[in-house]
This record gives C-alpha cells, sequence and structure tokens, in this order.
C-alpha cells in the first residue's frame, strides 16, 4: 500500500532512506507498520530539497518559515486557505514539516537561537503535527478514503515517529561514507 500512497516514480534516495528509516522504526522501535516506513522514507527524500521544507509560501509569494504562520495559512474559514483541499495538502505539509524538523533537528527547538528567530519549542511541533496529521485523517471520503487512515496513526503515533527519525539521524551520522576501492 505504501508504493500506492506516493505513486511518483522513485527518488534516487528513495532505497537508502527507506533501509535507514525501517532499521529504526522496526529494528529498533518495533514499530512494524510498512505504510507508515514508506510514508516517513518517502517524506525524508522529498525534504532532501530544501525548497519542498518551506513549500507553503504567502500572498507575495515568499517562503513561509513560521510554524504558527503555516497554520494560519491552512485556514479556509478565516485564513487565505481557498479550499478544503488547500487546507488537507498545508495541513499534510505542516505535519510532515513539524515531523522532519522535530526529528531531523531537535536541537532547533531546544536552543537559545529559537527565541531569537521564532523556531517552534518540540512541543510546539508535537502539537502542530499531531494535530495536522490528524485533520488529514478527517478527510475520509472519495480520493483521500485509502490514505486517512495512515494519517490517523501518523498522529496516534507522532512521538514514536519523532523518536524513529531521531534514531535515523543518528544512524546517518555514525556512517561512514565508503567510497569504492581504487582501481590503478
Amino acid at each position: 500500500m505504501a508504493e500506492q500512497l506516493h505513486p511518483q516514480p522513485a527518488h534516487p534516495l528513495e532505497r537508502f532512506f527507506q533501509q535507514a528509516v525501517r532499521n529504526s522504526y522496526e529494528g529498533k522501535l518495533g514499530l512494524n507498520d510498512p505504510d507508515v516506513t514508506g510514508y516517513v522514507a518517502h517524506m525524508l527524500c522529498e525534504f532532501s530539497d530544501a525548497e519542498n521544507l518551506y513549500r507553503v509560501r504567502d500572498e507575495m509569494g515568499r517562503p513561509v518559515e513560521e510554524l504558527a504562520e503555516m497554520i494560519s495559512a491552512a485556514d479556509p474559514v478565516n485564513g487565505p486557505a481557498p479550499s478544503f483541499d488547500a487546507e488537507r495538502a498545508l495541513r499534510k505539509h505542516i505535519g510532515d514539516y513539524s515531523l522532519f524538523v522535530a526529528g531531523m533537528y531537535p536541537e532547533a527547538a531546544g536552543s537559545s537561537r529559537r527565541l531569537r528567530h521564532n523556531y517552534p519549542s518540540l512541543g510546539d511541533l508535537i502539537r502542530a503535527g499531531k494535530e495536522s496529521y490528524f485533520i488529514v485523517s478527517q478527510f475520509n471520503l472519495f480520493e483521500y478514503e485509502q490514505e486517512a487512515p495512515l494519517f490517523a496513526r501518523l498522529s496516534d503515533r507522532f512521538e514514536h515517529c519523532i523518536l524513529g527519525l531521531t534514531l535515523v539521524r543518528e544512524e546517518l551520522g555514525t556512517r561512514k561514507l565508503q567510497l569504492p576501492p581504487r582501481v590503478n
């Protein structure tokens, strides 16, 4: 089912991230959910391009870098989101962004720089991520029916997913680049 959730051509790093996430989520945490593993691996591929991390844009086309502004942008009633489909897409991104930052860059949430640069706290990231994935899971009809349960599980297991990404980060940090032997 994971392949159905993101049918685009495989990213060059997909296999690498798939294995790293599987090692951490299944091997170390016992989180045996191939759909979650596949989704998180795909998210890492997406965010390997920094432009995708700040996909949300303001009225002037500038990237929105603050979590509170992203959440405001997702509001279809009192905010600028033009439709409920746009709200769903923005909330999915907010969930992904929150999971990625909390798991891969936890020091940003706990640093003194956070206060100067409006970085969200870890608690802010957890609340926003869980809430956003929950909202996405409520879009459970028509074309979103098959994906909805995945987002409900991501919301329910958000803290475990953060821990799993922290383990992925540690694994990636300890791996040494292995070059093939030189041939003379």
